[in-house]
């Protein structure tokens, strides 16, 4: 179940109306300094150069075997969720379901902007299907099986590199588990040429976490300083009491 231990806001200031509203508009040119400055990020983002995909993928999905191409689905632009969920694994990352949550509103938006959305793993596409189903969801998921997509796009790690510390996540070497999260993003050009644009990882994810920017804007924000382990609270849906 959710853990609230941290217990309620104490001792925190409390103020007439006019010296609550000068300390909001205070913050307020604060964040106004961010939006400017999460422009300018995303501005440098989409100026990043391009590498060209040479090997050709395929994926196991609801409409059979699909390549990398077949999931622009009509669209210039494809972003990728990558879903730990491993061969053999029971059920999907409880992390990555966490994030999930809010991809099933994606798509009609996504797609008037040009953009196909897709979440991709490693295990077999009946498991995805089955805990699809489990949870409710309806947004595209295939699965990568045995192909060097998740291994080529730095989110699943293969043993020796593993065990000899070479593996490559968030663009450092270390330890690290068989897979990881991340998004990626890819672009398809006229004559059908797919370049990969864009890929992170870890933290670099937040922002496409629903949930948490809702938390952000609270007294006790995501409450999780005093956890062990910051995400310790998060459960599949159904496992919340």
């Amino acid at each position: 179940m959710p853990n609230y231990d941290s217990g309620p806001v104490k001792n925190h200031s409390v103020v007439s109306h006019d010296q609550w509203l000068d300390a909001r508009v205070a913050l307020l040119e604060r964040e106004k300094e961010f939006s400017r400055r999460r422009d300018e990020i995303a501005r440098l983002r989409r100026e990043l150069p391009w590498e060209r995909i040479e090997t050709q993928y395929d994926f196991d999905g609801p409409n059979g075997r699909e390549t990398l191409s077949d999931l622009f689905a009509g669209c210039r632009q494809l972003v990728v969720y990558h879903f730990m969920f491993a061969p053999g694994a029971k059920e999907g990352c409880p992390h990555c379901s966490f994030w999930a949550e809010s991809f099933d509103s994606l798509a009609a938006h996504l797609g008037h902007r040009d953009t196909a959305f897709v979440a991709i793993s490693r295990a077999p596409l009946a498991s995805l299907e089955a805990f699809k189903q489990r949870m409710g969801w309806r947004f595209k998921w295939v699965s990568s099986d045995e192909s060097d997509f998740n291994y080529d796009l730095g989110v699943s790690f293969r043993p020796e590199a593993r065990k000899n510390g070479t593996a490559v996540y968030n663009y450092r070497a270390g330890e690290t588990g068989a897979d990881r999260e991340g998004a990626s993003v890819f672009y398809k050009d006229e004559d059908g040429t797919i370049y990969h644009t864009y890929s992170t990882y870890a933290r670099g994810i937040d922002l496409l976490n629903t949930t948490y920017n809702f938390l952000d804007l609270t007294p006790k924000g995501r409450d999780e300083s005093h956890l062990s382990d910051s995400q310790a609270w998060v459960r599949h849906k159904d496992r919340y009491k």
